[in-house]
């Protein structure tokens, strides 16, 4: 329980106002839900932009009365890594006493986290982890907001037949393209879907390379692409790889005519910190960012400024808009529950849960098929320019056309 409770003391130390959040009453009956991510390890700085976007959530609901008249109280626990993932969910659904769980960011850490839930026949709440495993394993007890890897897979073809090809004055057929990636869930199954969606495509693939994401050099990488003379490489990685891809890319004169990251490092300004004008052009399927069409996004202002508010500056990425979405899903259906979390009572609310398309702050809207699985969640396409990461497709959510700039040549 010592353990616990440094747990606990540390998220409230990750937030102005204390664990609790602006307005709450420690007086009021909780209602108690167990919260993951990685804020200490690789992954720190993504899990914690995703656990802000997650407590912007709880403090805006709790403000407003929180939900079924109770106040939200987060369990928390750091996840640096799978085992810890397995661990401290374990603890927090005995221990900590919570009956329903959330996070994670990573797929990685959640789908191992997901599945101790699970297995006790527990509700988890996905609302970060891209991994179509999420919701192939057959569980009745899981739900996930985000979109699955299929869907930034598909994006990434579509935009290549639909304007890439066109742009260079080729068919997509005649693309050649190259798929490099982290070697964990998340990026190994972004590039399973890859290889089906370019294949269904007819795009010709003529590499797939992995790489581990704790690699302190990926020259090797840059050198078999320069091999493999691609039109086009995409790319999954997480913070510290995408920076180190980038810098070795123009370091050993990758010559390509478009580079197209899958979110995580990719949509991070500390990317383009790091990088500079280097970044110019690169693309970006991803999450919904926040050079965006805010009227497609209804609430998204008032995010922004809650979070730089509560932050003192502007959001990283567009991962804490991702889990204040999610968060504020898992609230209204706990609303409709009056709070109550055993799974014959939740699944079927969240199955009848609807939020049209065009209706939350990032632009997805929320309905889930039996498998758990939102099917109303896409990402966007995005470009940086000028040390902007901006939504350049497709047109409802753009704000400008997406510009042919060659990688790496600034």
């Amino acid at each position: 329980m010592k353990k616990l409770f440094i747990m606990v003391i540390l998220a409230s130390l990750l937030v102005p106002g204390g664990f609790m959040g602006k307005g709450d009453s420690r007086a009021a009956e909780k209602l108690r839900v167990g919260v993951i991510y990685p804020i200490s390890g690789p992954m720190a700085l993504l899990g914690e932009e995703s656990f802000r976007g997650a407590e912007i959530s709880r403090v805006m609901r709790n403000n407003k009365g929180g939900v079924a008249g109770k106040q939200i109280e987060y369990v928390f626990a750091d996840i640096p890594d799978v085992n810890a993932a397995k661990s401290e969910t374990e603890r927090l659904l005995s221990q900590g006493k919570v009956k329903i769980m959330t996070g994670a960011y990573s797929s990685s850490l959640g789908l191992a986290a997901s599945e101790v839930t699970c297995r006790k026949n527990l509700i988890y709440f996905s609302v970060e982890g891209i991994a179509d495993q999420f919701v192939e394993r057959g569980y009745k007890t899981i739900f996930a907001t985000d979109p699955r890897a299929k869907l930034f897979s598909a994006a990434q073809v579509k935009f290549m037949q639909q304007w890439l090809a066109p742009q260079l004055n080729m068919k997509a057929n005649e693309l050649r393209v190259s798929f490099i990636h982290e070697d964990s869930a998340y990026g190994s199954s972004v590039a399973r879907n890859f290889e089906k969606a370019a294949k269904a495509g007819n795009v010709k693939l003529v590499s797939v390379i992995p790489y581990s994401p704790k690699a302190v050099d990926l020259s090797s990488v840059i050198l078999n692409l320069r091999k493999d003379k691609p039109d086009v490489v995409v790319a999954v990685s997480y913070a510290a790889d995408a920076v180190l891809l980038g810098r070795q890319s123009k370091e050993l004169g990758l010559d390509i005519k478009a580079f197209i990251g899958n979110g995580g490092g990719h949509s991070l300004t500390s990317f383009q910190e790091a990088l500079g004008p280097t970044t110019e052009g690169i693309l970006n399927v991803d999450f919904t960012q926040f050079e965006v069409n805010y009227e497609f996004c209804p609430g998204l202002k008032e995010f922004v400024a809650t979070y730089k508010q509560m932050y003192n500056k502007p959001p990283l990425s567009g991962h804490s808009t991702c889990s204040f979405v999610g968060m504020n899903a898992l609230f209204d259906i706990l609303e409709k529950t009056k709070g109550d979390m055993d799974p014959k009572v939740f699944r079927p609310a969240a199955l009848a849960h609807e939020l049209p398309p065009g209706k939350s702050a990032n632009g997805w809207g929320v309905k889930f098929n039996e498998h758990g699985e939102n099917i109303w969640a896409d990402p966007f396409m995005m470009q940086w320019r000028d040390g902007k990461l901006v939504t350049v497709w497709p047109k409802g959510p753009a704000v400008m056309e997406p510009k042919l700039i060659k990688p790496f040549s600034k």
